[in-house]
């Protein structure tokens, strides 16, 4: 079944919100290790390591509105509960603990706002 108009500007829009993300990260001193990090409790959006030796789980959330709030208010305690199982999937990978974080990056109308330690 093909995607329809409104399913395919929500994944380009979802895609420019990870680009935007990424060179943030990138100019803060990020390295990013891996993105569309996909698992059977869903998709980690960016995997990246801070500067400071945190592997943050990175929610991407873009919107070209706010007539469903701002971007990151969409991050709900399901969505929360799936990232925490992904990272503890990504630590059984790697056969390590590492510190874990959770960040939400919010882009709307082409602005980021990047939120660290955004839920535990």
């Amino acid at each position: 079944m093909q995607n329809s108009p409104q399913d395919l500007r929500n994944k380009i829009l979802g895609r420019k919100g990870e680009d935007l993300t990424v060179k943030y990260l990138k100019r803060k001193g990020y390295k990013i290790l891996k993105r569309n990090f996909r698992t059977q409790f869903g998709e980690a959006d960016i995997v990246a390591l801070s500067p400071d030796g945190y592997t943050c789980f990175v929610e991407v959330k873009a919107r070209e509105s706010d007539a469903f709030g701002i971007p990151a208010e969409a991050v709900t305690r399901e969505k929360q509960r799936r990232y925490r199982l992904m990272a503890g999937l990504w630590c059984s990978m790697k056969r390590e603990e590492v510190p874990i974080r959770y960040d939400v990056a919010s882009v709307w109308e082409g602005e980021l706002e990047y939120f660290e330690n955004a839920f535990i």
